[in-house]
């Protein structure tokens, strides 16, 4: 999803008045599936626009930004990809992301 198409559906959810939260990668280390500045949109249902890397770790994003949306109360979550470094999905890239996640006002 381009740049401003995502800004497009924030603006979209401020006017309607939508509960959801954006999480952002803020912090890298090591290899993780997207860089800084991803972006996605979890809505309250869970629902997603965009991606971090899919997997467990946006999983726990978006376990996180459902608490984020109920409380109005933007946290910041690490997502530790180094964990189960010997699970069969083959999904776990073995670095850290701190990923920014906030309600959208």
């Amino acid at each position: 999803m381009r740049q401003v198409e995502f800004y497009q559906k924030v603006q979209e959810i401020q006017k309607i008045g939508s509960k959801a939260a954006v999480a952002t990668i803020i912090r890298t280390k090591g290899s993780t599936p997207r860089n800084i500045g991803a972006k996605m949109i979890i809505y309250s249902d869970g629902k997603i626009v965009g991606t971090i890397g899919g997997g467990c770790g946006e999983g726990e994003v978006i376990e996180k930004a459902i608490s984020v949306i109920k409380y109005n109360s933007p946290i910041q979550h690490q997502v530790d990809l180094t964990e189960g470094l010997l699970y069969e999905d083959g999904g776990i890239c073995g670095g850290i992301m701190d990923v920014f996640i906030e309600p959208i006002a």
